[in-house]
């Protein structure tokens, strides 16, 4: 099995790396450029394994398209390809995608009036999708499932006769995903109102040429304020990135600040990220529904900084790439935390001797690898399949040797 070995490096981490355009921001655009023509022009497009095959997909006239482990892409192309009149698809993926489901998505779908069906288990991809016309405006929704699935409503929206209004029921997961969506959706003039848990989008046939620069990808900076954490001293310069983000994940810069000591210091489109080894550190206590996509790489920190911790708003966890909460519970464990899990919450309760060298799993998901990456400062690491950063962050280790080894 391949694997990486990251050997001890404590001391001073420091340098300046790029980082490319958000995955989140990327695909929502890419979604609404081929809705509209072509008429938007993308600058700082992420370079992720699921940004590229979400474009391949859209560039695609195949009557099946497999988009492997992408979950963003099953998603919005599931909601994309059902507005396409007259065209029929089979959309599959990897074996773990047949196990993520989507049955909410499609059945609020197909009660617009859309024609998808399901090739194998109910509820899972892959999907059959005969592409219709859809004239009606109104779909209700439990907010507590994942926003991509409202946000594939919302893309899609703008080309439908009538319009959409989406109403949410409960307290939205991932709230700060859906703001992206509208937020991006406005800036292309696309006429948006919200109020009290409802989106109404409506209808606009056509867009004008627009640039958008898309801002760096503040999920894959954290991984970079973790290693400011758990270093000794550190300095780390990092391009491009705005004080009005968009993204949701832009909250790592007050979670470290708050918890874990990192300074981030705003330069036009840069931040530098700045130890304070002064900073007091405490037990904390952080609701993460609105940013789910951070669990891991603060619970890391948490072990590494031996701070106790109580991470909730993760139910998401359980559906991403792998079941993100029952590995972290057995990774952890690796490298020396004594820790307990539900349905929605990690809590670090405890701290023991960690393996001599921790062979870290990463049942496939990126995060897993870049989250325990950092834990290298404190401790001789082992990461099985390296490669899976592909699917988000392709220079993740580039970089992260850049400025771990140079120092």
């Amino acid at each position: 099995m391949n694997s990486i070995l990251l050997h001890k490096k404590p001391g001073k981490v420091s340098g300046e790396i790029f980082i490319s355009g958000s995955k989140s921001e990327s695909n929502r655009l890419l979604i609404l450029n081929h809705l509209f023509d072509n008429k938007i022009n993308i600058e700082n497009l992420s370079d992720a394994e699921d940004t590229r095959l979400l474009q391949k997909a859209l560039q695609s006239n195949s009557v099946e398209i497999d988009i492997h482990h992408a979950g963003t892409a099953m998603r919005f192309l599931a909601a994309y390809l059902a507005i396409q009149e007259n065209r029929e698809t089979i959309l599959t993926g990897s074996e773990r995608m047949k196990q993520r489901p989507i049955g909410i998505l499609v059945n609020a779908l197909n009660l617009l009036g859309a024609e998808i069906s399901f090739l194998e288990k109910n509820g899972f991809p892959p999907l059959q999708i005969k592409g219709k016309k859809i004239t009606k405006s109104f779909v209700e929704l439990d907010a507590g499932i994942s926003s991509q699935f409202i946000t594939a409503l919302m893309l899609i929206a703008p080309k439908l006769e009538n319009g959409l209004k989406i109403k949410l029921n409960r307290k939205a997961t991932s709230l700060p995903y859906l703001a992206m969506t509208a937020e991006i959706m406005k800036k292309l003039g696309i006429k948006i109102e919200q109020n009290q848990g409802e989106f109404h989008i409506f209808p606009k046939t056509e867009l004008g040429s627009h640039k958008f620069m898309v801002e760096s990808d503040w999920s894959s900076a954290s991984y970079f304020y973790s290693l400011a954490a758990l270093s000794e001293t550190a300095e780390i310069k990092i391009h491009s990135f705005s004080k009005d983000s968009l993204q949701g994940d832009s909250e790592v810069v007050n979670i470290y600040r708050d918890c874990f000591g990192v300074n981030t210091k705003f330069e036009e489109n840069t931040v530098i990220l700045i130890k304070n080894p002064d900073r007091e550190l405490k037990p904390v206590r952080i609701d993460l529904n609105g940013t789910p996509d951070i669990a891991q790489t603060i619970a890391v920190t948490c072990v590494g900084l031996k701070i106790k911790c109580v991470l909730t708003g993760l139910s998401t966890l359980k559906i991403k790439e792998t079941d993100r909460l029952a590995a972290l519970k057995n990774e952890l464990k690796k490298i020396g935390a004594l820790s307990k899990i539900t349905d929605d919450s990690l809590e670090i309760t405890g701290f023991r001797e960690p393996d001599r060298i921790p062979v870290i799993k990463t049942y496939g998901d990126h995060r897993m690898a870049m989250s325990f990456a950092p834990f290298c400062l404190l401790s001789d690491l082992e990461i099985e399949n390296p490669e899976v950063t592909d699917k988000s962050y392709p220079a993740f280790w580039e970089d992260f040797f850049r400025i771990v080894e140079e120092n």
